[in-house]
């Protein structure tokens, strides 16, 4: 029977259209809990490797024989031999190309929405990593906005749609991830935007986020307000683009909301992240459409793959936009926290420009989830 490689784009698209896979992952149990492959429809079986090694006969009858069969490790090796084997005992299988690695760096461009002038808003969905970032095109000019160190995905993004990127913006000092914004700004010529609030010591000049930046592309064409929004850090800011989309950042997701305590304020930022949500958000309009800077859970995907919801839906269905006792919403933002992102601290630093780590280090920092959120 027939080995094949499965690339991530086309596995990207299989987690889009929903598709039913059984995935074999044979990493080792602790990395196969902490993160895996998600998709709506996906059956898996977790068998490390080292227990492969004699055969696979033993695990013939848990493979679903009405699914592909996907095999995954986390570079791709280990998933070719396990793939040759079950091939050998007859089945049709695919194996990972790149592996785990491979599957946390792929980009996925969807289109998010149409400004009013004409451009258009993308959003970059990394699908292994749950982290959200997004371009905003308008006559030759694009900003991009929390970009990954996967840089090069936005620049042939850019040259394929015929853009020049001259603004690129961090809604806040990330954690979880290295920000490409740097990175990406130094490349393509254009300005780089960072919240002074998050930003102190930073290694690097920067233009600062502050409330009533106006900032443009296109001209004067299509306008992105900042607003300074506290709480999942101190410097957090959303932006509202074209009077239409709100990019919330991290301190509000489709079902969920951001965690406080990353910089080390847990107290004091939960106070500034209900006045942001509570108080901040509760006067905007209640049709502008939210676009996070990651999503949880891959059933908050829609049906094109996009992440995105109105902000009324939003307080009506999010659970973290409708506590009312204030001691009980402090008590979910500082108690009910999933762990905190790998080597956080060192990301932050990263970001700062303060360490240097090579691609390699960079990539085992990144390793696992994205940690962003509250637990519902």
């Amino acid at each position: 029977m027939a080995v094949q490689p499965l690339t991530v784009k086309e596995a990207a698209e299989r987690v889009i259209e929903k598709q039913e896979i059984f995935i074999l992952d044979v990493r080792n149990e602790n990395d196969f809990n902490d993160w895996k492959m998600e998709g709506v429809n996906f059956d898996y079986l977790n068998v490390p490797y080292f227990d492969l090694l004699d055969g696979v006969e033993e695990i013939l009858d848990s493979i679903l024989s009405n699914k592909d069969v996907l095999v995954v490790c986390a570079k791709e090796g280990s998933s070719i031999m396990v793939a040759e084997m079950l091939s050998d005992a007859g089945l049709d299988v695919f194996y990972l190309k790149g592996g785990m690695k491979a599957w946390s760096e792929y980009l996925v461009p969807i289109k998010a929405g149409s400004l009013k002038n004409g451009g258009e808003i993308y959003q970059f969905v990394r699908l292994g990593k749950g982290c959200l970032s997004y371009m905003v095109l308008s006559n030759g000019e694009a900003a991009v906005i929390d970009a990954s160190r996967m840089t090069n995905h936005y620049l042939s993004f850019a040259k394929e749609k015929g853009v020049s990127i001259t603004q690129v913006l961090d809604t806040h000092l990330h954690a979880d991830h290295i920000s490409g914004g740097r990175e990406l700004a130094e490349m393509a010529g254009a300005a780089y935007w960072l919240p002074s609030k998050d930003s102190e010591g930073a290694a690097f000049e920067y233009k600062s986020l502050e409330e009533g930046n106006e900032i443009t592309i296109d001209g004067t064409t299509v306008a992105i307000h900042t607003l300074p929004t506290p709480g999942h850090t101190a410097g957090s800011t959303s932006f509202i683009i074209d009077e239409t989309f709100l990019l919330s950042g991290d301190i509000l997701f489709i079902d969920s909301i951001g965690r406080p305590d990353l910089a080390g304020m847990a107290q004091d930022l939960a106070v500034q992240l209900r006045d942001s949500l509570y108080k901040q958000y509760k006067q905007l309009s209640a049709d502008l459409i939210v676009l996070p800077a990651h999503f949880m859970t891959i059933e908050e995907l829609n049906e094109d793959g996009s992440i995105s919801e109105k902000l009324g839906v939003l307080f009506e269905k999010n659970h973290g936009l409708s506590i009312q006792n204030e001691k009980d919403f402090k008590r979910l933002v500082t108690e009910h926290l999933p762990p905190q992102p790998n080597a956080y601290q060192e990301i932050r630093e990263t970001n700062l420009g303060k360490i240097n780590p090579d691609e390699e280090e960079q990539r085992e920092m990144e390793i696992g989830p994205n940690r962003c959120a509250v637990r519902s």
